[in-house]
């Protein structure tokens, strides 16, 4: 019943009636990924700049620098999200470069000036929205985290380092004795891609040289391994109890474990890393779509796609493809890219979807349902930058401007 009476509220809760809304339905149902891709440094151009106006919308209120959460059918533009601003520093950073566009830098400037603004005094950042009275979260604070190191690396700002450092202590002072994370979680449930947390936690401990915190990290990312099953998949993953995980939760997991083992030249995290993303490219159909969410032994589930997992795993895909030297990787993350582009709609105006990312194909799909979050467009945009130059999002140490 309760999914029936949610079924039945929809139309009220994300305004199907309105006109606007309507069109992006009805451009889903008659011509799904329809559309001729572009060149990749058009694609970037657009999704950067509609990071831009989700930075603009803000502009003269409180959390004016951030970047809104993105846009839904149900509120509009949204309130602006320490977590994902944090890491999407990286990216304008990244683009400032590749475009050769000094106005991508000062914005990712303007995120850090914001996200160091509403530091708890204990190192942790609020979580949701950063609202008053919102409970820091490990995830989000470690997210913000790769921010941090990434305005220590490449606008030389000691106090980013500093805050960073500060947040990584809050992470290990709220870690178990087997490195798992149980308090201050999402949802006040485990998560295994908390490893991505752990990967910036590390990244922070190398900048630092902080045995203790690298320490702390390590001891994450062992215990994330001990969650993945004989298929390559990995419990405890999702956002609730009992679900299927989003390919974008999957993602995480897998990146962290990735980033992390490369920075510690440990194999085997390197191997379970690859595991799983090669069961998962092997799910992915000859136009590029990859089911939204996998069970154990990658039993597919829900008939749509999550854009934004798949973003992601096209990032991993390039990683390992130029890491090993493997063109199945490679070929994957193209084809990846080329749905992604299919599915980016590029209408030259200001309207909330030209040059954003829906959270799902269908827009109607599970994962973000009618929204399109700032974090799909970010990780579409490190996806075509990684496949135009082969460009490591967040940097590779010692590679500073």
């Amino acid at each position: 019943m309760p999914a029936l009476s949610k079924l039945l509220a929809a139309p009220l809760v994300y305004k199907l009636w309105r006109r606007d809304h309507l069109r992006y339905i009805f451009r889903d149902l008659l011509n799904p990924a329809s559309q001729e891709a572009q060149d990749d440094r058009s694609h970037l151009i657009a999704v950067l700049d509609w990071l831009c106006r989700a930075q603009d919308i803000l502009d003269n209120r409180d959390d004016a620098g951030g970047i809104s959460a993105g846009w839904s059918y149900e509120d509009g533009w949204l309130p602006g999200y320490p977590e994902t601003s944090g890491y999407i520093v990286e990216t304008f950073l990244a683009a400032a470069e590749i475009l050769d566009n000094p106005d991508y830098k000062k914005r990712a400037g303007r995120i850090l000036d914001w996200e160091l603004s509403i530091q708890n005094p204990d190192g942790s950042f609020p979580g949701h929205f950063g609202e008053t009275g919102s409970r820091p979260v490990i995830f989000n604070t470690g997210q913000i985290m790769f921010g941090l190191t990434e305005g220590f690396l490449h606008l030389q700002r000691q106090e980013c380092l500093d805050g960073a450092v500060r947040a990584g202590q809050w992470l290990l002072k709220n870690q178990d004795d087997d490195g798992c994370w149980r308090r201050n979680t999402h949802g006040g449930i485990i998560h295994t891609y908390n490893s991505r947390a752990a990967w910036s936690l590390l990244r922070t401990a190398r900048l630092a040289n902080n045995l203790k915190l690298e320490r702390g990290a390590e001891k994450n990312l062992r215990w994330a391994m001990s969650c993945q099953t004989e298929s390559g998949w990995f419990e405890q993953n999702s956002f609730k109890l009992n679900q299927a995980p989003y390919t974008h939760t999957i993602a995480y997991a897998i990146r962290g474990l990735l980033e992390g083992g490369i920075l510690l030249d440990d194999n085997k995290m390197v191997a379970a890393a690859s595991k799983a993303a090669y069961s998962v490219l092997l799910k992915m159909d000859g136009r590029g779509w990859l089911a939204g969410a996998f069970a154990d032994e990658w039993v597919a589930k829900g008939g749509y796609c999550c854009l934004t997992g798949l973003a992601q795993f096209s990032i991993i895909w390039s990683r390992l493809g130029y890491l090993k030297g493997d063109e199945l990787f490679l070929e994957g993350a193209k084809r990846a890219n080329s749905y992604l582009k299919r599915n980016h709609v590029l209408l030259g105006n200001q309207s909330p979807d030209h040059g954003g990312i829906a959270g799902s194909q269908p827009i109607w799909g599970a994962y973000s349902r009618f929204e399109y979050p700032n974090w799909a467009a970010k990780f579409f945009a490190d996806a075509v930058m990684l496949q135009m130059e082969n460009r490591e999002i967040p940097s590779a140490f010692g590679k500073q401007p």
